[in-house]
């Protein structure tokens, strides 16, 4: 995929989740942190279905969106998008880089709107600082985000699958924030809502600014690579040899030969 298309269409997702955070962060302050539309009842629901196996389950499933979990699914997340040791370190530090610096904005938001938490007595685990945006909910989509990203990248067999799993752990780290009692509703959207403008944004700017052989997946044209390799039934190149072409061209970059008819144009005659 072309870089600039990927620009557009990373910040075109960005804006529109930046767009409707700020709403949702308007609506929240002008209301003095107090719930709303659903964020009553569904919490009123949570506390009235908590049998013990599904309290362990939300608290287990919880714990994974924040600490050391986050951090290693990201690094895992550039692993999996680079094909050559250099990109995977480059790529793993990029992901690291964009959870990292996504926490601390978040912590930011969540420092000067303060929302209160729920009611102390709805509890069902522990909790700290204000509400809005959740933490773990942003932490996990993020790091969601990012996995999804590098599967799509790699181009694997059962990459949808493999999405669809990774979209639906980070999305149900939120919910249990909700079932636990310790945040509103509307903490968790504005929790996603801001996961996906902080990826835009890191996918817009990769796409932008970092130099076409740093970049995964991507080209300055379609025919950027040539037209020797083997092609695909949709006319792309298939998996194994677009990744054996990158290990070659990073190989090739890395180790360049010297010029054989220069050598020989160096002895005497």
């Amino acid at each position: 995929m072309k870089r600039a298309d990927v620009a557009e269409l990373a910040g075109s997702c960005g804006l529109g989740a930046w767009t409707a955070f700020g709403v949702l962060t308007m609506v929240v302050v002008g209301r003095d942190g107090i719930p709303l539309f659903a964020d009553a009842d569904l919490l009123s629901w949570s506390v009235g279905h908590r049998p013990d196996v599904a309290v362990a389950f939300a608290r287990g499933l919880t714990a994974t969106g924040t600490g050391v979990v986050p951090f290693a699914l990201a690094a895992l997340a550039g692993i999996i998008a680079g094909r050559t040791l250099r990109r995977r370190a480059l790529a793993a530090a990029l992901c690291l880089a964009c959870l990292g610096a996504g926490q601390a904005l978040r912590y930011a938001v969540m420092t000067l709107v303060a929302r209160p938490r729920p009611p102390l007595s709805d509890w069902a685990t522990h909790a700290s600082g204000s509400a809005f945006p959740s933490g773990h909910t942003t932490t996990a989509a993020l790091t969601a985000g990012l996995l999804i990203i590098a599967v799509h990248i790699r181009g694997s067999r059962g990459r949808t699958v493999l999405a669809l799993v990774i979209g639906g752990w980070g999305a149900l780290v939120g919910l249990t924030r909700v079932y636990l009692g310790v945040h509103w509703f509307t903490d968790v959207v504005g929790g996603w809502l801001f996961a996906l403008g902080w990826l835009g944004v890191c996918l817009c700017a990769a796409a932008w600014w970092l130099p076409e052989r740093l970049t995964l997946g991507m080209t300055d044209t379609d025919t950027a690579r040539g037209t020797t390799e083997p092609m695909g039934a949709a006319g792309g190149r298939t998996g194994p040899a677009r990744e054996q072409t990158d290990v070659a061209r990073e190989q090739t970059e890395d180790h360049a030969p010297d010029d054989p008819g220069r050598r020989g144009r160096s002895r005497p005659a």
